[in-house]
């Protein structure tokens, strides 16, 4: 199967021939997912700074925090209620490992659960600024693009605080092999926002949820051609641990070399082969810069 051609536009830009996106009213509903594993500690704070963010936007907004069972899952039930209480519109869905886990599989469930038409995702460790969100979701209420990306890598965008030389090769790497198939600057980016109605395209195209970068998953399967890069502060981590692990790495290029195949309708094999020998020059590249 072969996916139409994706295009990066700035926010503000205009977007193109109209998608059926882009022929709905401009709403001022949204519903933001977060997928948590043992985040209790960083609940509170984005609750409190999604909301104060959304109110002075005048967005409608509700919270679903997708929490994989964990260690943390009873402390992260408590604030919630808590939040409840005082009157935040938020809720929790709390699955057992019996039940399934993932990031991936987490926030499209928090998806299916939502109210709103227009869903957001964000990760729930606070290096996804929630002052961001309206931005972020604008070109989708206002339906002028079918998918938005917080991204680090425009004018307005970058780091707020100092990546190690190892970090900053992974990422332009990861980024570099994923570039052809979205066109956005950041696409391995977890904060973005899309519409029911694009999500809903992705249903009969083999959705992942076992992949670990849902954002990207999505823009390919769901063809989205109207993508839209918004400038973020990926900021340093609060509280809590990261989850990145070798294995994690490890799906991603599996994860590539299936979304290669969808979107240019290479034989998995051959761009499983591809990504390898991608993988390996920029390796080779890297050392031979490092050395000289």
């Amino acid at each position: 199967t072969t996916a139409r051609p994706t295009r990066t536009l700035r926010w503000g830009d205009k977007a193109g021939t109209p998608s059926a996106c882009s022929r709905m009213a401009t709403t001022r509903q949204l519903s933001v997912v977060v997928p948590a594993y043992d985040e209790a500690l960083n609940i509170r704070p984005l609750t409190e700074r999604l909301f104060a963010a959304t109110r002075a936007a005048k967005l409608e907004t509700e919270l679903i925090v997708a929490d994989d069972e964990s260690s943390g899952s009873e402390a992260t039930r408590e604030v919630v209620e808590a939040l409840v209480k005082e009157g935040y519109s938020v809720r929790l869905h709390a699955r057992r490992r019996s039940e399934g886990r993932g990031l991936s599989s987490a926030v499209l469930l928090g998806f299916q659960q939502a109210h709103y038409e227009a869903v957001l995702c964000m990760d729930a460790d606070l290096q996804h600024e929630p002052e961001a969100v309206p931005a972020i979701a604008a070109p989708i209420l206002a339906g002028s693009a079918d998918f938005t990306v917080g991204s680090r890598n425009v004018g307005g965008g970058g780091l707020g605080f100092e990546w190690s030389l190892v970090r900053r090769v992974i990422s332009a790497g990861a980024t570099s092999l994923a570039w052809p198939l979205s066109g956005s600057s950041d696409p391995m980016s977890g904060f973005f926002c899309l519409r029911k109605a694009t999500l809903a395209r992705g249903a009969d195209a083999g959705v992942n949820t076992m992949g670990f970068k849902i954002g990207l998953e999505l823009m390919v399967r769901c063809r989205c051609s109207a993508v839209v890069d918004v400038p973020i502060t990926f900021q340093e981590r609060v509280a809590g641990e990261s989850k990145l692990s070798m294995k994690q790495n490890v799906e991603y290029v599996r994860q590539l070399a299936s979304l290669y195949a969808f979107k240019f309708g290479l034989p998995t094999l051959a761009a499983v082969g591809l990504l390898l020998l991608a993988i390996a020059l920029f390796v080779l590249r890297w050392l031979v810069h490092a050395l000289l």
